[in-house]
């Protein structure tokens, strides 16, 4: 029994004879089949070519929002750190006006000390590490703006009922220069035993002028030996201020000076290793820390 067969004719344009081609039908559905089949991975490899060409660029495109709010982000919290360091700062001035005016100030913190600054000098920018910013952060930085906020505007009533009292409180630096002993127990430098600092040393040049921080009266001018030539200011009946190991003299006793007024040269006279002005602050006859009373960065 013969197969099943199909037969194509090719036919030439030619004069020479038509040819024709036998093909099984198995054939023929097997070259129809693979057509078949080729034609739809053809198509399904296309269909993935062009799905994955749309998922690469929609990759591409959010990498770049990626990157490009990482950075913002950063931002962000470069901003915040940036904003809590200022805000700190103005914590701390705060503080210090609290203690000026003897008021007590609710959420303000104990105002820092510094480890060697140098006194009325500019300070070095330091690199800022982002922390981790949260809406907590933000929250709490603007409930601590309002708590500040709110203090300083309790101390501009204060201070603007008593104008007299702001004028005789120190609040600036007495010398330039570098601050390389601070209050508070230390080593005697003379015998290296415990010993208790009742004021602040300041390191500058012998000659540098010496100024009031404060409207007041001076109430002694006299040479010691531990404390050299010496300058007690009276500035209220609460506050007065002292200036060891001077050079020179520029006011007498019973004169009246002025905030920034100079009143003397800095030395080495007394018990001293170098030219420094050893500054002293007392309130009701106590020794206080003289950073507490000032108010310049």
């Amino acid at each position: 029994m013969r197969k099943k067969a199909f037969s194509i004719v090719f036919v030439p344009h030619s004069k020479s004879g038509s040819k024709t081609l036998a093909v099984s039908k198995r054939t023929l559905k097997l070259v129809v089949g693979g057509t078949a089949l080729a034609v739809l991975l053809l198509a399904g490899f296309l269909v993935d070519y062009f799905t994955m060409s749309h998922a690469r660029a929609s990759s591409r495109r959010l990498l770049k929002e990626n990157q490009a709010q990482a950075r913002e982000l950063k931002d962000y919290e470069l901003t915040v750190d940036r904003l809590k360091k200022s805000l700190d700062s103005l914590e701390s001035y705060a503080k210090k006006l609290n203690v000026m005016a003897g008021l007590k100030a609710d959420g303000i913190k104990e105002v820092g000390i510094g480890d060697g600054s140098p006194a009325l000098q500019s300070s070095v920018p330091q690199v800022l590490t982002p922390p981790q910013f949260s809406v907590e952060t933000v929250n709490g930085l603007n409930q601590k703006a309002r708590d500040v906020g709110k203090n300083l505007s309790t101390l501009v009533i204060f201070f603007e009922n008593q104008k007299a009292r702001l004028a005789s409180t120190p609040t600036i630096w007495p010398t330039m220069g570098w601050v390389v002993g601070y209050f508070g127990p230390r080593a005697d430098p003379f015998t290296d035993k415990p010993a208790y600092h009742y004021g602040m040393d300041i390191a500058t040049n012998e000659g540098a002028p010496i100024v009031a921080p404060a409207d007041g009266l001076v109430v002694q001018v006299k040479n010691g030996v531990t404390t050299g030539n010496m300058i007690l200011l009276s500035h209220s009946l609460d506050i007065s201020t002292s200036y060891f190991h001077l050079s020179k003299f520029l006011v007498r006793e019973g004169q009246r000076v002025r905030r920034g007024d100079v009143i003397g040269l800095v030395g080495r006279t007394g018990k001293a290793l170098g030219p420094h002005l050893h500054y002293e602050v007392r309130v009701n006859g106590q020794p206080v820390n003289p950073v507490r009373y000032i108010l310049e960065e």
